[in-house]
């Protein structure tokens, strides 16, 4: 793969870990996530580690970013008025 191009997956997923550290909306923050997971596996496969990919696919971008979301619309918000 290109070095360029593999330099650029490499800053959106640096980009995409801090934007979902620093989010403060909680949907929000696990959409990133799951971002970041599905460039996680476009890592592995330009490293050729297609087994690790599919795992980080089928795992990471699939069922946490559904779990989480899940958990996101389950919660409630209080407020203080």
């Amino acid at each position: 793969m290109i070095l360029e191009i593999k330099i650029a997956m490499l800053v959106l997923v640096i980009v995409c870990a801090v934007a979902s550290i620093t989010i403060k909306d909680l949907l929000g923050a696990a959409v990133v996530f799951g971002t970041y997971s599905f460039m996680m596996c476009l890592l592995w496969v330009s490293m050729a580690a297609v087994d690790v990919a599919f795992t980080e696919a089928a795992i990471g971008a699939g069922v946490s970013t559904v779990l989480m979301i899940a958990a996101v619309f389950r919660t409630t918000r209080r407020t203080k008025d």
